[in-house]
């Protein structure tokens, strides 16, 4: 993963930031560095994720999703970070079967994926740290519901992944179902180089052990410099456009099978940094499409806005046919991933000829090494922005405010707050 943060300079963007800004925040990497070495160090909450590529096993995730055989179909339980690492990888390397990542509790797609999915030949992977999440827990009931109304035994079909206890451990050994551990310290939304991102690709035929090599690269370019470490002069120069107005992150992967990754790192962004009144919002979108959609605003609206280009060097051709139509001959003999990158070439200048900061993310191309790496180094940028920030980036105590009211209005637990803000009137505008 390279990163290049030209186009977010003052010389060329407003907001932008100068040379010798960069130079004077770079004092302050060095110390947030430190910190986040010591933090990896001692195995401390949180920065304990960094370590995952030296020390995830994909042998014992191997051993776990083994006896399932070769099953057509996938169907993963979890919700945000228990499933959106998986999903972004099967996503975005390919998958050798069906893959479901059932993330809501939507009744009419619950019912529509378990309606349309081979229950005989599909694997159940369910995942929850805390093992009391209640959307992950009720799609759990239900989907093993249904396999056995479908004659099927779920038991035999199933692996779990969650923390040494809770609810879903206990379901697991009452019902001997293979477990993985979720490991100590790290946030489910940094979870995905563990057991917790890793099951659902490794049964999809993924080359996990690519991807943890990648991220290893990834993890020995830390360094205490920004102008050393793509992650860091990613996060820095993150941090120092949002103090200066650019508060909206949009990652724009140019690569549509890196859509699900967007969605990913905008759990990651939101979550870990949306605290104490600060924090950058992220933007999911999608190079063409939402050149279409979004890149009006981004280009004409409010200076509020650094767009992120994620850019692979090598992608795959698909030529375009020539035309009798005149007006068309240009495209005639070019391939669909030639007009893909002139698509990122025009809208990279069309920011720039404006001043509207822009930063790009390249990768050799779209595999496990790069994948990994790029998980990774957007992992480390974070944590990074945290430090500068001087926010913890590894609680979420507004979700966690969530989870308690949902049970509280379920009758699972006592929440008076949560019955009192939820009962207030409304203003209601009817037809």
């Amino acid at each position: 993963m390279d990163v290049d943060i030209g186009n977010a300079l003052s010389s060329v963007a407003s907001p932008g930031v100068s040379r010798d800004s960069l130079e004077r925040l770079d004092d302050r990497v060095a110390r947030a560095h430190e910190r986040i070495e010591a933090g990896r160090a001692a195995d401390d909450h949180g920065y304990a994720a960094l370590n995952l590529p030296e020390r995830a096993d994909p042998d014992a995730v191997r051993a776990a999703v083994d006896p399932l055989g070769e099953p057509e179909a996938l169907v993963t339980v979890g919700i945000g970070g228990s499933a959106l690492g998986a999903a972004t990888i099967t996503d975005a390397l390919g998958a050798d079967l069906e893959t479901a990542y059932l993330d809501n509790v939507d009744p009419a797609r619950i019912d529509a994926v378990l309606d349309r999915l081979p229950l005989s030949e599909t694997a159940i992977n369910v995942v929850s740290r805390s093992g009391t999440t209640a959307e992950t827990l009720a799609n759990f009931l239900v989907v093993r519901e249904a396999f056995a109304e479908a004659g099927v035994d779920w038991t035999e079909r199933t692996v779990v992944t969650t923390g040494r206890s809770g609810p879903l451990a206990d379901l697991a050994d009452r019902h001997d179902l293979r477990r993985l551990p979720v490991p100590d310290g790290v946030p489910g939304r940094f979870s995905a180089l563990s057991p917790v991102g890793l099951v659902a690709p490794a049964l999809a035929g993924v080359d996990i052990e690519g991807v943890l090599a990648g991220a290893r690269a990834e993890s020995e370019s830390l360094a205490g410099s920004l102008f050393d470490c793509p992650a860091y002069a990613y996060g820095a120069i993150t941090y120092a456009l949002n103090c200066r107005g650019a508060s909206i992150n949009a990652m724009m992967p140019y690569a549509e099978s890196l859509e699900t990754y967007a969605e990913w790192f905008a759990q990651l962004w939101a979550e870990s940094l949306g605290k104490d009144g600060l924090g950058g919002t992220p933007v999911r979108a999608l190079g063409a499409t939402d050149q279409h959609s979004q890149l009006q605003l981004y280009r004409a609206g409010p200076r509020d806005k650094l767009v992120t280009f994620v850019v692979p060097d090598e992608r795959p051709e698909l030529a375009i046919p020539e035309t009798e139509v005149d007006e068309l001959a240009y495209l005639g003999g070019r391939g669909l991933g030639e007009l893909l990158d002139a698509e990122f070439a025009a809208t990279e200048a069309s920011l720039a000829a404006v001043g509207r900061p822009s930063v790009r993310i390249e990768l050799d191309r779209v595999d496990a090494g790069e994948l990994g790496g790029l998980l990774y180094g957007m992992e480390a940028a974070c944590v990074l922005v945290g430090e500068l920030s001087g926010v913890n980036a590894f609680d979420q105590p507004a979700v966690e405010w969530a989870k308690r009211a949902t049970r509280g209005l379920l009758g699972g637990g006592e929440f008076e707050e949560a019955e009192a803000v939820a009962g207030k009137t409304s203003l209601r505008v009817e037809r």
